[in-house]
């Protein structure tokens, strides 16, 4: 299969949007290392953690829109950042009405 090419945010000419079993989210807090504090759309406040690829790539700072994976277990309170919006992106999430928070 070979390894999975993670795109730059320059390179993404469309919106990505949350798939199945995923949540938008709100970073409320850095908690160091590869640890944040997300509040999502679906009322939990989950401590997810930044995969790999990701965390060598993109910067995320506090108030930042996130994709989040919740685990299979402890989905209420763990769960997986997979995607970071731009601010552009962000206000046309909300301009379409698919960000609440």
């Amino acid at each position: 299969m070979g390894k999975k090419k993670v795109l730059n945010e320059g390179e993404i000419s469309e919106l990505v949007y949350p798939g199945q079993g995923e949540v938008l989210g709100v970073v409320t807090k850095l908690l160091g290392f590869d640890r944040i504090q997300v509040k999502c759309q679906d009322g939990a406040d989950r401590l997810c953690r930044i995969c790999g690829k990701m965390k060598r790539r993109v910067w995320i700072r506090e108030n930042d829109i996130v994709i989040v994976a919740p685990w299979d277990f402890q989905s209420e309170t763990r769960g997986d950042v997979t995607w970071r919006y731009t601010h552009a992106q962000a206000d046309n999430l909300r301009r379409k009405g698919m960000l609440t928070l």
